[in-house]
C-alpha cells in the first residue's frame, strides 16, 4: 500500500529510518506521526538479531513504529548498500543510532551520501557523542541517566540512587533529534543545502536537568535528592488526605496565603516558621506534617475541588488505568483507533500536540517487517525480474 500520510504538516518529506530500539525509532515516529514517509529499514528476517521492543507482535514495537513503512535490506551486501544508496538518493533525511564508527565502515556517512544528495539532511543519536573519550561506548538509557545526573536527584534522601519509571534519555534524544531534523529542513529552504546533526543520550539527558544545572553552574550548589517534594518551591509535593495520596504546588506568595486559608490556617502567613520561602525551606518537615494533618481529616475529592477553586495546583496521582479513565485525558482524544491487519484493533496514545488545521493520526498500524519492501523498491523503478533477482541473492 502507498505511503498514507497521518498528516498533511511534512507529507512531501520522505525519510529513511536505520534505527533500532528506542532514541531512533521515536524521532523517526515523530516525523511519521506529522505525515513524513519514513521507511523503516531492516535486516533480512533469517539475519535480524534483536532489534525490536518485545517483538514485533509486542505492544511496544506497535506503539513506536506506526505510521511506518518498512523494507528488508541486507547491509552485509554490496548490493543490498547499493539499494540503499539509490534510496536514499531520492529521500530528505536520514536517522541512523549506529555506533559513531559502523556508518563510515558501511561507507553511508553523511560526507558520501550528500555527494549524491546534497540536500539529504542526516540526524545521528548515540549514546554519548559523535566523537570523545566515551564515543565508542554502547549506550542505554539508564546508563545515561546515571552519568547525566538525573538519578542522584530522583528518590527519597539516603535512599541511593534511583531511575526514572520511563526511558527518558532514550524519548529525549529521539524528540531532539526530530527537533533538529525540521530546523535542519527548515533551514535547506533558504541554503537549498542539507546538513549533519547529531545528539546523544548523554546529552540529552544533561540538557533535560534545566534547573539543577544552574544551580550548579551558576550557585555552586549540588542538588540533592528531595523525594517528592519540589527542591525549592515549598510546599509543593505528595500529600496524604483520609483517602490516599495527591500533589499539591504552592507558588508565590498570594498563593500560599490562599492555602493557609483553605486548610484552615491562616496563622502560618504570619507564623515566623512559613511567613516567607526561606523560613519554610528550614522548616519544610513540620510544615509537611501540619499539612497532613489537615488533609488527614477530608478526602481527596474534598481538597482537590476547594484548593482548585482557590487557585492552588493539585491533583490526584493516578495509575495507567485511572490517566485513561479520567474525563480530561478522555476529552482531549489523545487516544486513536487503528486497524492492524496482522492484530486487528489497536488504541494507542497519539501526539500531543494539537494542529488545528494539519492534524496528526494514526493512519497505519505498525508494519511487519519487510512489509512493503517490493512496493517501495518498485517506486525506485526496479522491475519484478530485478526484485526476483535481488530476493534470491540475500538482498532483502
Amino acid at each position: 500500500m502507498p505511503h498514507l500520510p497521518a498528516s498533511a504538516a511534512l507529507s512531501r518529506y520522505r525519510v529513511i529510518d536505520l534505527t533500532q530500539v528506542r532514541s531512533g525509532p521515536t524521532a523517526c515516529r515523530q516525523l511519521a506521526d506529522w505525515g513524513a514517509d519514513v521507511i523503516q529499514v531492516q535486516m533480512p528476517e533469517h539475519m535480524r538479531g534483536d532489534d525490536t521492543l518485545g517483538g514485533q507482535e509486542g505492544s511496544d514495537y506497535q506503539y513506536t513504529h506506526r505510521n511506518k513503512r518498512s523494507i528488508t535490506v541486507n547491509l552485509k551486501e554490496p548490493e543490498g548498500i547499493r539499494v540503499l544508496k539509490e534510496l536514499i538518493a531520492k529521500s530528505d533525511v536520514v536517522v541512523e543510532n549506529f555506533r559513531p564508527d559502523v556508518k563510515f565502515r558501511l561507507g553511508i556517512d553523511y560526507a558520501t551520501l550528500a555527494k549524491d544528495n546534497p540536500g539529504l539532511v542526516y540526524a545521528s543519536i548515540s549514546g554519548f557523542g559523535q566523537t570523545g573519550p566515551l564515543a565508542q561506548r554502547p549506550g542505554f538509557d539508564q546508563i545515561a541517566q546515571g552519568m547525566g545526573g538525573l538519578m542522584s536527584v530522583t528518590g527519597l534522601p539516603e535512599q541511593g540512587p534511583i531511575r526514572v519509571g520511563i526511558p527518558i534519555a532514550d524519548l529525549c534524544a529521539g524528540i531532539f533529534a526530530a527537533q533538529g531534523i525540521l530546523v535542519a529542513l527548515l533551514e535547506r529552504e533558504k541554503s537549498g543545502k542539507g546538513q549533519w546533526l547529531h545528539t546523544s543520550l548523554l546529552e540529552s539527558m544533561v540538557y533535560m536537568m534545566d534547573f539543577q544545572t544552574s544551580r550548579w553552574l551558576i550557585d555552586g550548589e549540588v542538588a540533592v535528592q528531595a523525594g517528592n517534594y519540589h527542591p525549592t518551591s515549598i510546599p509543593t509535593g505528595v500529600y496524604k488526605a483520609r483517602d490516599g495520596y495527591m500533589n499539591i504546588a504552592v507558588f508565590g506568595s498570594k498563593i500560599w496565603e490562599r492555602f493557609c486559608d483553605i486548610l484552615g490556617a491562616p496563622e502560618w502567613v504570619t507564623d515566623d516558621r512559613y511567613k516567607d520561602k526561606p523560613a519554610r525551606s528550614v522548616n519544610r518537615d513540620s510544615l509537611n506534617a501540619e499539612i497532613n494533618r489537615r488533609l488527614a481529616t477530608q478526602d481527596r475529592s474534598y481538597w482537590i475541588e476547594r484548593l482548585n477553586a482557590g487557585g492552588v495546583a493539585c491533583g490526584h496521582i493516578n495509575n495507567l488505568q485511572e490517566v485513561f479513565e479520567e474525563p480530561q485525558i478522555q476529552h482531549l482524544g489523545m487516544v486513536h483507533d487503528v486497524v492492524s491487519q496482522h492484530q486487528g484493533a489497536q488504541r494507542l496514545v497519539g501526539q500531543p500536540v494539537q494542529l488545528e488545521r494539519t492534524p496528526s493520526t494514526i493512519a497505519r498500524a505498525a508494519p511487519r517487517r519487510g512489509e512493503h519492501t517490493e512496493e517501495i523498491l518498485a517506486e525506485l523503478g526496479l522491475k519484478p525480474e530485478q526484485l526476483a533477482d535481488l530476493k534470491s541473492k540475500g538482498v532483502f
